[in-house]
């Protein structure tokens, strides 16, 4: 069987919002699944030295305008947040606290907690960097909110979270979206018809 793509993002960046709706689909055209790996772009940032495209003068102001071109060309919902950029860190650990329990098909519970997240920022305009709008929509995927909010505050997840980060940037994770189709890198949502034709023709 095929490898899953790994598919890295900060719920943070909008580009991974717009490549969420559309990667899992794209990788069931051509047999094969998505490994969903959350990272905090800020922990990047500090290796590369660079800053959130908002606040980059003059790339900033055509970022917020391409945003919501580029969810018009792909036929997505998109509400610019007002509260941006903003810390991701509660939403990507209850991501690995889905992820780690132990469900039949673990990363099911996850993803629909990711694609809760990525709606509720990017399309309701709710502020997901609370910790009690994580633990909602954690609650509305049947999670006890007590248990959860007890996990977020503990070593073991931060601790997951920063791993996942480290290993991101030891693979050469340098954004969001970054994908890796059997170790082929690709970045940014623009790159999903490059995937689309290297699945198709086994590289090119």
């Amino acid at each position: 069987m095929s490898e899953p793509i790994d598919f890295y993002f900060d719920f943070s960046s909008p580009y991974g919002y717009l490549a969420s709706e559309k990667i899992d689909e794209l990788a069931a055209r051509h047999g094969r699944t998505v490994s969903w790996r959350p990272i905090l772009l800020g922990v990047v940032f500090k290796h590369t030295g660079a800053a959130p495209l908002t606040l980059v003068p003059l790339k900033g102001e055509y970022s917020v305008r391409d945003f919501s071109r580029s969810a018009r060309f792909l036929g997505l919902p998109y509400k610019h947040p007002a509260n941006f950029p903003l810390a991701t860190q509660h939403a990507a650990r209850a991501f690995y606290w889905f992820h780690d329990q132990d469900y039949e098909q673990a990363c099911e519970p996850a993803r629909a907690f990711a694609q809760a997240v990525f709606r509720a920022l990017y399309v309701d305009g709710r502020d997901v960097s609370s910790l009690d709008v994580v633990l909602d929509l954690a609650a509305q995927q049947g999670v006890d909110r007590d248990i959860l909010s007890e996990a977020l505050a503990g070593a073991a997840l931060k601790q997951r979270l920063k791993s996942e980060c480290d290993a991101a940037l030891a693979g050469g994770v340098f954004g969001s979206p970054y994908m890796i189709i059997d170790g082929e890198p690709f970045f940014g949502v623009d790159r999903l018809p490059q995937m689309d034709r290297w699945l198709t023709s086994g590289g090119f």
